[in-house]
């Protein structure tokens, strides 16, 4: 049996555990690594999850005593097993893991992917803060137009406990009392307020046999520009107008592109003719016969006044300006177009608030909405209330207000996706008549 330890962050790295090694007798997992999120080192996958093979769970270490733990730990194999990270950072681990004597490993679709028994389309992305979520909703509505009934299951996100095996959302309460991540609401609230059921959790295996008996096509909600965990019968992969490294450089997104039906190139509004054509080019190089859509990112603002001539707070989406690499995102786009005075935070951020400005120094004048515990959760509301603004703008799908109190004025900014032409709509009603005419099992042409 040899020895293995999981490089992740909270998501990838748990699916990969259950699918391919909790009754793999090849190997023992030794530890789970952990990085990217704060505050998800130091715990213990639990037993219940773990399986009969690890009675005492598996502990979760720091990214950075990898190579401490190959050594200790007699360890033969280094899986690699989260995303957004980019092909240097892979190879400088693959590097340290080599040199430590380990082999390191990726694991591919055929060892990860679960089959459902419904129709699956899968939304992925190149990179962070492409507009995924922006296109899942999209892709919902265009099914429900056809007669569907679509379930979300959405990519892990289980940053303050490891014990919920299967949640389910359907209502704006159920977020509420379950105590959720700001990151987590951020995801499931849009989706919710559409009429959607999420699905989320540890275990995606009875994730998906519950979404299975509540809807009749599975829509794959991706996180970062990870693979998805179900085989899809459809792929889209969004990527960035204003952004060429939404195509390339970072793992998996490239091969994300690669293997989409159709790649959207999102935010096109905000970029010009010359940089679509570039990225057009790119997605071609990587995937000949494709079928490429456009959209732009409308933003909708809910009270313009309370943002023109004033000075104003921009809160982003915490991922998209941290390790996705944006400086700025919608809020302070908002500000802009509409004649604010956008505040600088930074000088008044605390905790570990503060450390992400010093972690990712590209973030412009805007406050990363990072609420990854509760204690993070209150360094948030601290710096808000201290930052000198008239408007606190939220770029944020999740509303804040609901989990802390905020001494200013809140102003909420929506963004959708709004396509040109029909490519994407025409793909999708192909898509849902082939159901239709395949009746209610699976077809094997899907």
């Amino acid at each position: 049996m040899r020895n293995a330890i999981i490089l992740g962050a909270a998501g990838r790295d748990f699916h990969n555990f259950n699918v391919y090694f909790r009754d793999n007798y090849e190997y023992r997992v030794v530890a789970f690594t952990a990085a990217q999120i704060p505050f998800i080192e130091n715990r213990t996958y639990p037993p219940e999850l773990a399986g009969t093979k690890y009675p005492m769970g598996i502990p979760i270490f720091p990214e950075n005593e990898m190579e401490e733990l190959i050594r200790k730990l007699g360890v033969n194999d280094v899986f690699f097993s989260y995303s957004d990270v980019s092909f240097e950072q892979v190879m400088k681990l693959a590097s340290i893991s080599i040199s430590c004597g380990a082999s390191f490993h990726l694991l591919g679709p055929q060892d990860t992917m679960l089959k459902s028994k419904k129709p699956v389309i899968a939304v992925l992305g190149g990179r962070t803060g492409v507009g995924k979520s922006t296109i899942s909703r999209f892709v919902f509505r265009e099914l429900r137009k056809e007669g569907f009934k679509p379930v979300i299951i959405r990519h892990p996100m289980p940053y303050e406990s490891l014990k919920k095996g299967v949640e389910k959302y359907q209502n704006i309460n159920d977020l509420i009392v379950s105590k959720l991540s700001i990151e987590e609401v951020e995801e499931y609230e849009p989706h919710v307020e559409n009429g959607a059921i999420v699905y989320a959790g540890i275990d995606y295996a009875k994730i998906l046999e519950m979404a299975e008996n509540d809807g009749d096509v599975i829509i794959w909600d991706g996180g970062n520009n990870d693979l998805p965990f179900i085989k899809p019968d459809m792929t889209l992969t969004v990527v960035d107008a204003t952004r060429i490294n939404s195509i390339s450089g970072y793992y998996p997104g490239e091969a994300c592109v690669r293997m989409a039906d159709i790649v959207i190139i999102n935010k096109v509004n905000l970029s010009d003719q010359n940089s679509i054509d570039k990225i057009e080019n790119e997605i071609r190089l990587r995937n000949k016969h494709v079928k490429i859509s456009q959209t732009e990112s409308r933003i909708y603002v809910e009270k313009p006044e309370e943002i023109e001539g004033k000075r104003c707070l921009a809160i982003e989406d915490g991922p998209t300006v941290t390790h996705g690499g944006l400086s700025v995102g919608a809020a302070y786009n908002a500000i802009i177009d509409l004649n604010g005075i956008p505040v600088d935070p930074r000088d008044h951020a605390v905790g570990t608030i503060k450390d992400a400005y010093v972690r990712y120094p590209h973030m412009g004048h805007v406050l990363p909405a990072l609420g990854y515990s509760m204690q993070q959760l209150n360094e948030l509301e601290t710096t808000i209330n201290a930052v000198p603004a008239d408007t606190v703008v939220l770029g944020t799908t999740a509303n804040l207000s609901l989990f802390m109190r905020i001494n200013k004025p809140v102003i909420r900014v929506k963004y959708e996706a709004i396509e040109i032409g029909t490519t994407m709509q025409n793909e999708i009603k192909k898509f849902g008549n082939m159901i239709i005419s395949q009746g209610s099992s699976k077809s094997s042409k899907l």
